[in-house]
């Protein structure tokens, strides 16, 4: 699905030095895996993230993303592969304040570069229904709980069907109870419905939650573990 082979990325600082992020990164995503990326701040999680989720260029090394090279295209083709191939959440959820919660999620439809082969109001309601948003669909950001959020968020992903959900330290700003919550519905929609993750984390217990994990650190990684299903299978009740 995605695939980064000796990738670098430096940045050139202000008095002339260059700031390595990124080092000799070999890294592969095959459709149907939930992967974990752990590491502490300022490991280089983060522009890890930026290049997986083609929202960055490597300064060297090549990225392929079912098999195409995306040194070869330019800005315009590059952002519409994105727009398709991949499907962000945040830690801050990103939802736009004045927007309800149903203008949210289908706020991706909006920019398709695409013809869409659903009616997007729609599949939004279907979304709300099943993430147990249901009465909600008209209630703005600040009148919902952090969970409730992260849940729109997660939704708003999932509206153009795209082949990666890319999730940026998700239960970061979540109690313990509601994040193990977002992990069971990370879980489920891997699970049931084949849907790919990669999940970037400071935190373990979210990591033992995937199928593998990579350690990063300084710009490197340095170990990678296989997590037994028993601990992936985990429910709050």
């Amino acid at each position: 699905m995605i695939k980064l082979n000796e990738v670098w990325k430096e940045y050139t600082l202000g008095d002339g030095t260059v700031f390595t992020a990124l080092k000799q990164i070999n890294f592969a995503v095959k459709q149907g895996e939930m992967v974990g990326i752990i590491g502490a701040s300022g490991s280089g999680k983060s522009t890890l993230m930026h290049i997986v989720g083609l929202l960055d260029k490597p300064s060297r090394g090549k990225v392929l993303v079912n098999d195409r090279d995306i040194a070869k295209l330019n800005d315009d083709e590059i952002s519409k592969l994105r727009s398709e191939f991949v499907g962000f959440v945040f830690q801050q959820f990103n939802l736009i304040p004045k927007l309800s919660v149903l203008e949210n999620i289908m706020l991706p439809t909006i920019y398709a570069r695409k013809k869409l082969a659903y009616i997007p109001e729609k599949r939004a309601r279907e979304l709300i229904e099943r993430f147990g948003l249901a009465g909600k669909e008209k209630n703005t950001p600040n009148k919902l709980s952090g969970g409730q959020q992260q849940r729109v968020a997660i939704a708003r992903a999932l509206m153009m069907n795209p082949q990666l959900i890319l999730a940026d330290e998700p239960t970061g700003n979540l109690d313990s109870k509601t994040g193990h919550e977002i992990m069971n519905l990370f879980e489920e929609l891997n699970q049931k419905d084949g849907v790919t993750l990669v999940i970037v984390t400071h935190e373990p217990l979210v990591a033992n939650r995937t199928h593998r994990h990579v350690h990063i650190q300084d710009g490197e990684i340095v170990k990678e573990d296989k997590t037994p299903v028993r601990k992936r299978e985990v429910r709050v009740k």
